[in-house]
């Protein structure tokens, strides 16, 4: 029987996008306030308009398009935030959403690279400044916050160095957290561990050697190992390059039909094809810190702040 590894877009996060802030920009005003069942639609207007931005099935011979359409050349900053804006932001319904929230519990979700950290050429220097920290720190200080990112958690964790957060690594497959008791008192004391897909790890070490001898001939790829997933960076390819990378991606996977193919800005994302995700993690994250099924936390405040389109059913 002929082995087929799975090839999937990603799904649209179904919660609030806040696009990262553009050096030298400021957002002075908002919307109208949005009440009623205007209000109780925003939700439901964000995840219609994410879900159209990330419809379709990527297959191989539209691949190097739509890699183009969704990391475009960028001439000037004024053309990024102009595509950002494109995307549901909170800060459109941000009066709103205060008082949708008002009296509720508010948990944070943040993503991390594009979020907390720039988007670099090479993803080992994506270094969170102190400013950022500070922020975050303080939101911890108020919220359970958690950041939930595609990458090994603990080389998230080693960038933020925030021991009271909540941390879902390798896109929400490995949880831990918190380390140490934040101020916040409406939170679970107790530490969390959760991992999926651990019987997959001797896989993704196999197929991480191949795919690291596979791209030693294609200048400026990079694969990185996400313990419970992998990355193959291709920032710093020749655009004359991609199909090319995407071709030899793709015959590795043939060989291993429990992998799956997603990909997202200039990066494609190998992982288990396991019924777990980021908006897995939140769920599991949300039951951990003792809010699954109450009523006073408001849907609109569990927030995911994420850069990109991330496989989430959450929300």
């Amino acid at each position: 029987m002929t082995k087929h590894a799975t090839f999937v877009s990603n799904d649209a996060v179904a919660a609030v996008v806040v696009a990262p802030a553009q050096a030298g920009r400021h957002f002075s005003s908002f919307s109208a306030p949005i009440k009623g069942a205007a209000a109780r639609d925003c939700k439901k207007q964000a995840a219609v308009a994410l879900d159209l931005a990330a419809a379709g099935v990527v297959t191989g011979g539209s691949w190097v398009e739509s890699m183009k359409a969704s990391s475009p050349r960028r001439a000037a900053a004024d053309a990024e935030h102009g595509e950002w804006m494109m995307h549901p932001s909170a800060l459109t319904w941000f009066e709103s959403a205060l008082g949708a929230a008002d009296g509720k519990q508010i948990v944070m979700f943040l993503d991390y690279d594009g979020t907390l950290s720039p988007i670099v050429e090479d993803p080992d220097r994506a270094v969170m400044s102190e400013e950022m920290r500070d922020a975050v720190r303080g939101v911890a200080k108020h919220f359970p916050t958690a950041i939930v990112s595609g990458r090994c958690r603990d080389k998230v964790f080693n960038f933020v160095k925030l021991h009271e957060l909540y941390y879902a690594g390798s896109h929400g497959m490995d949880i831990k957290g918190p380390t140490v008791q934040s101020n916040n008192v409406e939170a679970s004391a107790e530490a969390v561990h959760f991992q999926a897909g651990s019987e997959f790890l001797p896989v993704i070490e196999e197929v991480y050697r191949t795919l690291t001898s596979k791209m030693e001939p294609i200048p400026g790829a990079k694969v990185e190992h996400n313990k419970f997933c992998l990355s193959v960076h291709f920032r710093c390819v020749q655009e004359e390059e991609w199909e090319s990378l995407n071709q030899e991606v793709r015959s590795v996977l043939k060989e291993y039909p429990d992998l799956k193919l997603t990909h997202g800005r200039k990066v494609l994302e190998i992982r288990p094809s396991i019924k777990w995700d980021k908006g897995k993690a939140l769920e599991f994250l949300i039951k951990s810190l003792g809010y699954a099924g109450r009523s006073d936390v408001f849907p609109y405040t569990l927030v995911m702040i994420a850069p990109t389109r991330t496989p989430s059913r959450y929300i």
